[in-house]
């Protein structure tokens, strides 16, 4: 697990394509999110390439946010926690606050951000952000999930199943 190099964002791209949910960009954008924003997000991988990644940055209004932009694993990595893992390596380089904008129906990010608050401890704001009016075709309306403050020294809580 790390930074995303130049030659990441191919599979960056492909990988987004396939989930078949998030908002796909150009390959053009992925590779330059490669490189310009690899200090805050990351790349899972394997022996095979990428398993997932986490694209984002740091909001110039508030430099202590870590906005995060995508989030997506490999079809043949979900259900192995690594989404969880990611986010974890990133909100380790020392941000205060975590947020993302989550559509009503991706309830995979949702059950994410609801645990990754909840096992650090750290409270979880949900608040409308951007109405579906503000998009062309049929998109959903944005919810902002405020995650924070983080405690950097704090323990991670699991539940126990």
């Amino acid at each position: 697990m790390g930074p995303p190099r130049l030659e990441d964002g191919r599979e960056l791209w492909r990988i987004t394509r396939e989930t078949k949910i998030l908002d796909l960009n150009s390959p053009y954008s992925y590779v330059l999110w490669c490189r310009d924003f690899a200090d805050t997000s990351v790349v899972a991988r394997g022996e095979n390439g990428v398993r997932g990644f986490i694209t984002g940055f740091n909001r110039p209004q508030e430099p202590e946010t870590l906005f995060v932009w995508q989030v997506a694993v490999d079809e043949r990595w979900r259900g192995r926690s690594l989404a969880s893992r990611m986010l974890g390596y990133l909100a380790g380089s020392g941000c205060r606050f975590i947020e993302a904008t989550v559509t009503p129906d991706n309830l995979a990010s949702d059950r994410l951000f609801t645990a990754f608050a909840r096992d650090r401890g750290a409270d979880l704001e949900r608040r409308p952000l951007l109405g579906e009016e503000l998009f062309p075709l049929d998109h959903q309306a944005e919810v902002l999930y405020r995650i924070g403050p983080l405690d950097q020294q704090a323990p991670i809580r699991r539940q126990l199943k």
